[in-house]
């Protein structure tokens, strides 16, 4: 048997003073790469995106998500014995990464410039709600809010009412920049010695996935409407329901694939020149009259015929389907992407999907989701401290273990 070939990050530490979604998910990333990421949690629950919900076996869907592979300490950040701690982390790890509140890693010596005076090689990466400067630093800020403040929310949605995205979209964004600017720290360090700091924040990440918008708005004079599950500036591009009562979706992106859903599908080559539709924006202008013939069309055929002819006529289609078709969904099945991972108190694993990303053959390791502390005794005792050393951290409440 082949040895497999050794994990991108193997020999990185990551040490992440982290809540809720952005920084972990960040960190979980650089786990999947290999990092050891070692996940400073506060005494008295932990992270508390723990107690999110308790769908998963007693434990929070967004928290499994996002800290397998992850080790957990508990210390006290506000003692200084538990900061002492934490410098102690800080002096062997390569990266550092933190989305604490307005203020607090400031208040607790944590700033990048002061790390670095204290630690030069290290990365510390900095996530926040609305930048680490200007008018609005001190400000808290959630996804929710930064999709407000991007006009996210005022385009997604119906005529009639704004819609929040149904994941989280601006943390989600902010931690994969996270990552990346990381991974671009990290080479840099390695190239020229030197490793910058990386700022990322929410409002910012979500603002770069706004391009498209507000490209449209700035140079076309108004912004794009809210049309619900359709494109705003694509037409046909939507939800059409079948005889079957099953919605499809179909693209069409330009006049060849317009000409051939005439010809195939609605069976009316003659409308590829209608001048109502020649071109994108005027298929924008009559959308209510081009998605009434193509409804027409659809509503008169089952789901697969539908699917058959639009893929005959070189059109991209997929029926709409909910999160447990999904979550069966065979393209997933017959890759191979599920795998299995652990979770705090049960011997029942979870599933869970493999990094998206596929690496020649490296696979991510997909360990276990750690308990609030889980690895407090065997972290400490890493960095030299004694049985009766870290008996009476604990009992001191500087640092809590799990059991």
């Amino acid at each position: 048997m082949s040895t497999p070939p050794p994990l991108p990050l193997a020999g990185v530490t990551v040490v992440s003073v982290e809540q809720a979604v952005a920084a972990p998910y960040a960190t979980r990333q650089l786990a999947d790469l290999g990092a050891r990421v070692v996940k400073v949690e506060r005494p008295g629950g932990g992270d508390f995106a723990r107690r999110y919900d308790t769908t998963v076996h007693g434990q929070a869907s967004y928290f499994v998500w996002l800290n397998r592979s992850k080790e957990s300490i508990c210390l006290d950040l506000k003692s200084p014995e538990g900061r002492q701690i934490l410098e102690e982390l800080l002096a062997g790890a390569d990266v550092f990464v933190q989305n604490l509140a307005p203020g607090a890693a400031d208040r607790l010596g944590l700033d990048p410039e002061g790390l670095q005076a204290r630690h030069p090689s290290l990365v510390p990466c900095r996530i926040t709600g609305w930048g680490a400067s200007g008018p609005w630093s001190d400000r808290k800020a959630y996804d929710l809010l930064a999709q407000c403040q991007t006009g996210l929310l005022s385009i997604t949605g119906t005529p009639e009412e704004a819609v929040r995205s149904g994941i989280s979209v601006a943390d989600i964004a902010a931690g994969m920049y996270a990552c990346s600017g990381v991974l671009t720290a990290l080479y840099t360090r390695a190239t020229t010695g030197r490793a910058p700091t990386v700022d990322v924040s929410l409002f910012e990440a979500l603002a770069e996935w706004m391009g498209q918008p507000a490209l449209y708005t700035e140079y076309g004079g108004t912004p794009p409407p809210r049309v619900g599950a359709r494109h705003a500036t694509i037409a046909p591009y939507g939800p059409f329901t079948t005889a079957e009562g099953k919605d499809v979706l179909l693209s069409v992106r330009n006049e060849r694939e317009w000409a051939a859903l005439c010809t195939v599908v609605l069976g009316t080559p003659r409308l590829a020149v209608d001048p109502r539709f020649a071109t994108g924006p005027d298929r924008v202008a009559h959308r209510e009259e081009l998605e009434e013939l193509v409804a027409g069309r659809l509503a008169g055929l089952g789901t697969e015929e539908a699917l058959e002819l639009l893929e005959e006529a070189g059109i991209a289609a997929a029926g709409v389907n909910s999160v447990p078709e999904f979550l069966d969904h065979p393209v997933l099945a017959e890759r191979g992407r599920w795998r299995q991972i652990e979770v705090p108190g049960t011997a029942s694993p979870v599933r869970a999907l493999l990094p998206p990303a596929d690496l020649g053959g490296v696979e991510a390791p997909m360990g276990p989701v750690p308990a609030a502390g889980e690895h407090t005794r065997r972290i400490l005792a890493s960095l030299g401290h004694s049985p009766q050393q870290i008996a009476r951290l604990l009992a001191a409440g500087v640092a809590e273990a799990d059991g």
